[in-house]
């Protein structure tokens, strides 16, 4: 499953934990340990991905910069919050939001944009609000930052690009997080590391030199929809 997520889902610069913890619920994992689970093969995939980003000179750091910050500060901040806050609300409105996003990424196109606009105040505000949904689900936050700045009109290999970056960063601050409560299993972790590489790898690969932009527009919707089916089904069993 790590690997095969991994490369589906790195192809959008997503981060495949967002079906990789349900998944693992399903087959019996505490949910405790799923989501630090999911988090960490999120950063071995991104990682992976964000360096053949790299050497592939594919990457723009200063455009995700905002973002990575304001997710990366509020990772942390969710993970401890799903000790208050009701799962099943925010799986609810998390799932709404998927829903159409997935719908704009395969029906409708955004128009390209011609200024960068304030992107400082924009891209914050989506990292602020992905990296508290990413810590709070144990998802890292990508299933909302690709699809709103495609929906901005950013190009969508950039936009995928970016993301990886981002979700590496959030993810770990999340991972992290979730070591210092002790919601660790360390065997699992061992088991799906390489695999999340070698996918996150893979996947880039596909989407640089393989897919369009429009293919990886495609690949991100129907990615969305997969998402929010299964945190819809997460949300229905709480």
């Amino acid at each position: 499953m790590a690997f095969l997520l991994s490369v589906i889902f790195s192809i959008g610069g997503v981060g495949s934990a967002i079906a990789i913890v349900p998944l693992m619920g399903w087959l019996g994992v505490p949910l405790m340990s799923a989501k630090p689970t999911g988090l960490f093969i999120n950063v071995l995939s991104m990682l992976s991905a964000t360096l053949k980003n790299l050497r592939a000179k594919k990457l723009d750091i200063r455009f995700g910069l905002p973002i990575l910050v304001t997710a990366t500060l509020a990772s942390p901040l969710g993970a401890y919050s799903g000790r208050f806050i009701p799962h099943s609300v925010v799986l609810v409105v998390f799932v709404a939001f998927l829903l159409y996003s997935g719908t704009m990424m395969l029906f409708f196109r955004p128009r390209v944009r011609e200024r960068a606009g304030n992107h400082v105040l924009e891209g914050s505000l989506i990292g602020g609000i992905a990296g508290f949904l990413g810590g709070l689900l144990g998802v890292g936050g990508g299933g909302i930052i690709s699809p709103a700045l495609i929906l901005l009109g950013y190009e969508s290999k950039k936009v995928a690009s970016t993301t990886a970056l981002i979700v590496f960063f959030s993810s770990l601050s999340g991972f992290l997080t979730y070591w210092g409560m002790g919601a660790l299993d360390i065997r699992l972790l061992l088991w799906v590391s390489v695999p999340a590489i070698v996918g996150g790898w893979l996947g880039t690969h596909l989407m640089h030199f393989k897919m369009s932009s429009g293919q990886v527009k495609k690949v991100i919707g129907l990615i969305m929809y997969v998402i929010a089916l299964k945190t819809l089904l997460v949300a229905l069993s709480l």
